[in-house]
Formats: C-alpha cells, sequence, structure tokens
C-alpha cells in the first residue's frame, strides 16, 4: 500500500510516498480502507520535526482520515466491513499515522459516521471539533452574543464562523483580500474587517455600537495580541489558540489593567487539553458529526489533491491562500 513517511524533518519535499506492508488489525483494532486525508497545520509540525507531540522518525505526519472498515480482530464489536468512519490522531495514544491506504487503529479509537456521509466533509470535522470547544468549552463568564474571528476565511477560521452562526452570535471576522472575505460571507460571517487597511479594534467597535465583542478568537498572537483588548466588551475574553506570528510584545498584565472597565479575561488553549480527557474529546466530535449530519454545518473544502501529491498540499497550505480545508484522497 502506499503511505507517506518522513525521514529527515524539513520542507514539503521531505515528504516520501513509499510502498508499505498492508498492515492487519490484531486484538480490539480495526482495519480502515482510506478514502479522504485531512491537510492541517499539526502535520506540517510533524513534518518540519518542530511538534511538540512529535512521534518518533521515520513519521507518517497524518493526522485525520475518513474511510470504511475493511477488517477486524478479533473482539472487536458493532462494526461491519463497509461502514463508514472517521479516525483523528487526536484519539490515538501518539499523533501523526493516518497518511496511508490503509490504516489500523483500536476500535475505541474511531468514529462512526452515517452511512450517507460525505467523507471529504467527515475529514474536515477535526476544525470543527477544536472551534466547538473554543465557543462552548472555554468557560467565557457569558455565553458571547458576538465574536471577532481573526483569519475568518481560515481552516479553523470557517468553522468558527459556522458554529458561532449556529450559536445565534453575531460574527465580526477579519480578512486581507475581497476573495476571502467573499468567501467568508457565503459560510455567515456578519461583518468583515480587512485588516491590512482598517483599524480592527476601532472598526469592531463602531460594528458593535460601541460595545465590543464577548470573545476574540486570535491564532495569530504576536505585536498586534494585546490590542484586541480594546475589541473586547464588559466581561469579554481575548483567547488565543495558537501563535504564529510569536508571542505579544506588549506586557500583557499592563495592558489588560489598562481596561479594568471591562474586567477582561485572556486564556491560552489548546487541543491537547483534552488528551488525558477522552471521554471529553470524543463528545465533542460527536456533536459535530451531528450538526454534519442534519446539514447544520458545511465544511469548506478549498482544493482536492491525491495522496500521491502531498508534497503540493503542503506547499498549497504553506502558502496561506487556501480558503477551507485541504483535502486528499486516495
Amino acid at each position: 500500500m502506499k503511505a507517506v513517511l518522513v525521514h529527515q524533518p524539513g520542507g514539503p519535499e521531505a515528504l516520501e510516498v513509499v510502498e508499505l506492508p498492508l498492515p492487519t488489525p490484531g486484538h480490539g483494532q480495526v482495519q480502515i480502507r482510506a478514502e479522504a486525508f485531512g491537510v492541517g497545520q499539526p502535520d506540517v509540525l510533524i513534518r518540519r520535526g518542530v511538534y511538540k507531540w512529535m512521534p518518533p522518525l521515520p513519521a507518517n505526519p497524518g493526522n485525520d482520515v475518513a474511510g470504511r472498515i475493511s477488517a477486524f480482530g478479533a473482539g472487536v464489536e458493532g462494526f461491519a466491513i463497509g461502514q463508514k468512519v472517521l479516525l483523528s490522531a487526536r484519539d490515538l495514544p501518539h499523533r501523526g499515522g493516518c497518511y496511508a491506504e490503509y490504516v489500523v487503529a483500536p476500535a475505541d479509537a474511531v468514529h462512526t459516521l452515517p452511512d450517507d456521509a460525505d467523507l471529504e466533509a467527515a475529514v474536515c470535522l477535526s476544525n470543527y471539533q477544536v472551534a466547538y470547544a473554543l465557543l462552548h468549552e472555554c468557560r467565557h463568564h457569558r455565553a458571547p452574543a458576538s465574536v471577532l474571528v481573526i483569519g475568518a476565511a481560515g481552516g479553523v477560521g470557517t468553522a468558527l464562523v459556522q458554529l458561532a452562526k449556529l450559536a445565534q452570535m453575531t460574527v465580526i471576522g477579519t480578512v486581507s483580500t475581497e476573495e476571502k472575505a467573499s468567501f467568508a460571507r457565503r459560510n455567515g460571517a456578519d461583518h468583515l474587517i480587512f485588516y491590512r487597511s482598517e483599524d480592527v479594534v476601532a472598526r469592531t467597535r463602531e460594528l458593535t455600537s460601541g460595545e465590543g465583542v464577548g470573545v476574540v478568537l486570535d491564532h495569530v498572537c504576536g505585536p498586534e495580541f494585546t490590542g484586541y483588548l480594546g475589541a473586547l466588551g464588559r466581561w469579554g475574553t481575548l483567547l488565543s489558540y495558537n501563535a504564529f506570528a510569536g508571542l505579544p510584545e506588549e506586557n500583557l498584565m499592563a495592558a489588560m489593567r489598562n481596561h479594568l472597565d471591562i474586567c477582561p479575561a485572556v486564556r491560552c488553549f489548546s487541543f491537547h487539553i483534552y488528551d488525558q480527557d477522552r471521554d471529553g474529546h470524543r463528545a465533542l466530535m460527536r456533536n459535530v458529526i451531528d450538526a454534519l449530519s442534519r446539514g447544520a454545518i458545511r465544511p469548506a473544502i478549498s482544493a482536492r489533491l491525491k495522496l500521491e501529491d502531498v508534497r503540493k498540499a503542503h506547499a498549497l497550505l504553506e502558502k496561506g491562500s487556501a480558503l477551507g480545508k485541504i483535502v486528499m484522497t486516495t
């Protein structure tokens, strides 16, 4: 079978498509015939060799796969050959391992899908799992009526926009181009701010009649981060779920004390908080699988490539121009 391995971390050229023996399921395990793979930032971090939860080399960097049950070992019940399933490495004791035509995993790590599930859409659900946690699990002082989504046309950004609208929140998003603005509007964003030419904080306060938003969701961090405190309303939360631009330069506590009139909160979120909470993160996935089956969310797929084009997929992701999720197929 075809699989992808990284022997020496590096750029997209480090991804090698190789032939490996077909894996056989052992006791309590199932074999999945893959049909769709998600391409995401954790895959890139594994490929570069810098992931904090790095698997040993040679590493298979894939973290999300959807397909059908093709075999199962002794002791497995409740599955049928041909049944549609989703596997996320978040349910495994290690990250990676999903870029392969056949994947073997513990049966209790697999999520079953409805018979009519679109497998390419299903493999996007890890982004929605993160988005659901950001919106509903981060214990905001009050359920936010409005949100500011930094990067509203990205993978998680798109999921945040859709789930926030599903929760009847007013959604303001930041984008860099008119193409991304149009894409974010189609996904439900109420207002868009062009962060390269507009003052994000001033525009947010204008759009909320001076009240500010209940939560700012930011994956960039960097020098702009503390400034977003000015976009918050009373009891608002500034929530960081990544730091692609590095850490803020300004004294965060001093900046917070400049906004004592709103009693702001700052939270740093990582999905790894669920590493020791299996029931919690599986419940999140069940919620978004249910939303997908009801047609309440519509995962946006920006590009479809074959598994053997994995280098192109990673190059496209790192370019930063993709609208929604990049998906590979067998």
